[in-house]
This record gives structure tokens, C-alpha cells and sequence, in this order.
């Protein structure tokens, strides 16, 4: 009579076990998948952050657009008898080619392969700026300039293309933030860096200016060759995951984005429905308009310290600290940003800290005062970018759409450097009015097309989801509720099962 309550016990007990066992698998897999994505922090985001450190550092939008910024104070335009407008023309020229190659190298990226495509830009751009170190002329500089921007421009958008196929789209804020951050410490470092190597000045019968150049460029050369050895083209590749690990972030994500999955290929559809999408039009114009004032203020704030009345090493001095608060509220707004799955809303809050600096630098008179405006104008413009970046990047669907997408958003933004290099001429110093006008007006817009951005996202969402049935009614042949591959593939980011961050 016992019997079959010790059965029922001893059923319940097994079942007990295997929901335990489980859960103990699921916790389990739970750990190996933090584990595989802990590793890529430590082997790919350290080598993508060293890569746009140095083309920050390397030319002015980086290293010689800082470089250059610091070597105007440095002494370059007058040893090389630069007017303002010759000077302004060495720094626009930069960017012609560079927004020229932005596209098609995001497009040739997945056929050449990172792991060729980056580091061979490194490389040839760190001797292009150690050549700027032993230029004597005006046309010199130009020439050189034009070429750096033909191989600089491919990094930063081939950065945040690439960092797509290793991160879910709510990890990647952070991941950019990671490496962008380093245009920010890019900027302090430069300052310090810059202010030491102008004491070098007249060794070797070379200005300061001149050293600051050739050593840049000498230590990129070095990471660049280094980068062939660092640099996996997919986490399929990377010499540092292990077997099991690849196959816990390739499933990750493919379980984010199934198209994820390199079925598609090269279509001039792809690039017309990145371009003619209504998010990635208005992210264009806030990445014109972001463009505009962190290009200004990478390539002139050294120079707008300078006419602020100090030194010219205490203006290298003193412009580390906006980079360093950049550098950390960056960090700060992008873990915030993926931690709730937003962009909109840090956007917004990001750019009130700029309109709030830009406010005070136009209306102060106080030398003091306006330097400390730029605590705010300078976070208040870096910490948005990589926000801003991971924003395009989530919303475009599959590879090719996503490549334009990036792309196109980081042509705008040196567009926006161009019209930059004309802003600041030496004789609207100190205040420059119009041109703060012109970034507090360009602040305002980039909340109001941030808000209006993410109704419009919000709106395509829950059209969708109405629309479901109707989207995937071409795909019925496929088993699976949503379509299969080819739904994924040809529908991209307007699959309904796609939900576009906000």
C-alpha cells in the first residue's frame, strides 16, 4: 500500500533533479558566455583602441589634427611662414579624401579582411606622418596631408563596422566608447606629450614641432606591423577564444541578429535603402553637426587656450584637463546607454552639458570663467559619439545596409570637420562669437532631432509589428515563424522581428 506514494516521491525527486541539473547547465553557459565576450574585451577592444589612439594622436583628427593643433602652437605655421589661410588650407585638405574613402573601404572591409585592411593603414599612415616631420614648404605639407587622409579615413567607420560582428547590439556603445575614449585621452596625452617635445627643439637641427611628428608617426609604424599578429577579421579566427568560446559569441550573435550569418552579398539596393531610411538621414545631419564642433575643438583648442592669454606651454597644459573629463563621462554615458538599451535619451543629456558650456563661453568675458566652460563644451561633445555611433550601427540591417549606414554617418561628420577648419580664424579670437553661436544653435538641434529621431524609431516598431503577417507573407514557404534566413537577409532591419533601439 506504500508503493506508490515512494513512487510518486521518487518521480517528484527526479524531476527536482533535472530542473536542478538545468538550471545549473543554464548558469553554466551563463558564465562561459561572460567569460568568451570578457576575453574579446581583453583581446580586441585593447588593439581597436590603440589603432584609433594613434589616428587621433597621428593626425589631427587625430594624430595630426591634434599634433597639428599642438604643433601650430608648437611653431609650425611661423617656421614655415603658413598664413592663416594656408594653414586652414593644410588642415581642410586632410578631409577630401578621407570622407572619399570612407564608403569603400566600409564596403571592401569583409572582402580585403580586417585583419589586412587595418593594419596596413596603420602602418602607411605612421610613415606619412613622420614625413610631415621633415617637410620644408607649404606644398609639402599639402601633399602629405592629402595622402594621410586617404588612409586615415577607413579607421574610425571600419572600427565600429567592425566591432559589430563581435558585439550584441547593446554591448557595442560601451566597446565604441572604449576606443573613442581614447580621442579624448588622445587629446590630454597629446598636450603633455607635445609640451615635452618642444624642449627637443634643435636637436638634430629639427624644430619641436618637427619631433612631435616623427615620433608619433615612428611609434605608429610599430603598431602598425604589430596590428598583422593582433588583429582576427571574425571571432571565427581569433587566435586567443578558444574553440568552445567562438562558438558561444557566434551563436550570441546570430541569436541578436540572425542576419548576422554572411549570406548576403555587395547590392547597390543595400546602399539606396541605407540612404534613402529616414533614421539614417536624421543621425546623418546630427553627425554633420557633432562633426562641426569635436573637430573644432581637436584641432583648435590648444590655440584657443593660447589666445585665452596664456603660454604657449601652458595652453598645451591646460588642455588636458576637458580631454580627461571627456574621457570619462564618455565611458560613464555609454555604460549607461547599454545598460537600459537607450541612445536617445543620453544623447540628449550628453548634448545639454555642451549647450551649457557653449552658453557660458559666449556670454562670459572672464578669462577664467570661459576656460572652465570648456569642462563642459568638451565632454558634452565627445561623450556623445560613441552613443551616436553605436545608434547608426544598431539600426541598419543586414552587412552591406549597416557598412553604408556607418559610413555615410562618419562622412558627414568630416564634412563637419571641413566647415570646422574655417571657424576659427586667429582674428575672431578669443570668443570667437559667431562660431559659438553657431555650436550652441548646433547643440539645440541635435536634442531636437534626437527626440524626433527616436518617435520616428518608436513608430516604425509597433507599424511592424501590425504588419507582421503581411511582411512575411512573401516567406511562407520557410517553416519558421519568422521567415527563415532569406526573410532576415532581404527584409534586414525591416524584418518585424528587428526592433530598432531607441
Amino acid at each position: 500500500m506504500t508503493s506508490p506514494p515512494q513512487s510518486n516521491n521518487t518521480e517528484k525527486d527526479v524531476l527536482s533533479s533535472d530542473r536542478s541539473l538545468s538550471t545549473d547547465s543554464l548558469e553554466i553557459n551563463s558564465k562561459l558566455e561572460k567569460q568568451a565576450v570578457r576575453m574579446l574585451d581583453y583581446t580586441i577592444v585593447p588593439v581597436m583602441t590603440m589603432f584609433y589612439f594613434l589616428s587621433f594622436l597621428a593626425s589631427l583628427k587625430f594624430l595630426s589634427r591634434i599634433s597639428q593643433g599642438n604643433a601650430r602652437v608648437a611653431g609650425l605655421q611661423a617656421d614655415l611662414g603658413l598664413s592663416d589661410h594656408q594653414y586652414q588650407i593644410c588642415v581642410t585638405v586632410l578631409y577630401v579624401p578621407y570622407i572619399c574613402a570612407e564608403l569603400p573601404s566600409n564596403l571592401l572591409l569583409r572582402k580585403i579582411g580586417p585583419k589586412y585592411l587595418m593594419p596596413t593603414l596603420l602602418t602607411i599612415w605612421g610613415v606619412i606622418v613622420t614625413l610631415q616631420g621633415l617637410v620644408s614648404s607649404y606644398a609639402g605639407l599639402v601633399v602629405l596631408r592629402a595622402v594621410l587622409g586617404l588612409v586615415e579615413g577607413p579607421m574610425f567607420p571600419g572600427i565600429v563596422l567592425y566591432l559589430s560582428g563581435f558585439y550584441t547590439r547593446e554591448e557595442l556603445s560601451l566597446r565604441i566608447a572604449l576606443f573613442f575614449s581614447s580621442a579624448s585621452l588622445s587629446g590630454a596625452f597629446s598636450g603633455l606629450l607635445a609640451a615635452a617635445i618642444q624642449n627637443m627643439d634643435g636637436i638634430g637641427g629639427k624644430a619641436g614641432w618637427a619631433w612631435i611628428f616623427i615620433l608619433e608617426g615612428l611609434f605608429s609604424v610599430l603598431m602598425g606591423v604589430a596590428g598583422f599578429f593582433l588583429v582576427p577579421s571574425t571571432p571565427r579566427d581569433s587566435k586567443f577564444l578558444t574553440r568552445e568560446q567562438k562558438e558561444i559569441i557566434m551563436r550570441r550573435l546570430e541569436r541578436d541578429r540572425p542576419s548576422i550569418v554572411p549570406q548576403d552579398s555587395f547590392s547597390l539596393e543595400e546602399i539606396y535603402k541605407s540612404l534613402s531610411s529616414i533614421h539614417v538621414i536624421l543621425v546623418f545631419i546630427i553627425f554633420f553637426m557633432l562633426g562641426t564642433t569635436l573637430y573644432g575643438l581637436a584641432l583648435f583648442l590648444p590655440s584657443i587656450v593660447k589666445q585665452l592669454g596664456f603660454s604657449s606651454t601652458k595652453s598645451q597644459l591646460l588642455s588636458v584637463g576637458p580631454f580627461a573629463a571627456g574621457f570619462f563621462l564618455t565611458l560613464l554615458f555609454a555604460y549607461v546607454s547599454d545598460k537600459y538599451r537607450v541612445r536617445a535619451i543620453p544623447t540628449i543629456l550628453i548634448t545639454i552639458l555642451s549647450v551649457a558650456g557653449w552658453s557660458m563661453y559666449l556670454a562670459t568675458e572672464r578669462t577664467f570663467v570661459a576656460y572652465g566652460s570648456m569642462y563642459l563644451t568638451v565632454p558634452g561633445v565627445y561623450a556623445s559619439a560613441p552613443v551616436i555611433s553605436a545608434w547608426m550601427a544598431n539600426n541598419s540591417e543586414p552587412y552591406y545596409r549597416r557598412a553604408t549606414s556607418v559610413a555615410v554617418g562618419f562622412v558627414a561628420t568630416n564634412a563637419g570637420g571641413i566647415l570646422s577648419t574655417w571657424r576659427f580664424p586667429t582674428k575672431e579670437g578669443p570668443h570667437f562669437t559667431k562660431t559659438t553661436i553657431m555650436n550652441l544653435v548646433f547643440a539645440i538641434l541635435t536634442i531636437v532631432l534626437s527626440i524626433l529621431n527616436a518617435l520616428i524609431l518608436h513608430r516604425k516598431n509597433v507599424a511592424k509589428r501590425r504588419r507582421r503577417n503581411v511582411l512575411l507573407a512573401p516567406y511562407t514557404e520557410d517553416k519558421r515563424s519568422d521567415g527563415g534566413i532569406r526573410a532576415w537577409m532581404e527584409l534586414g532591419d525591416e524584418h518585424p522581428d528587428f526592433i530598432y533601439s531607441l
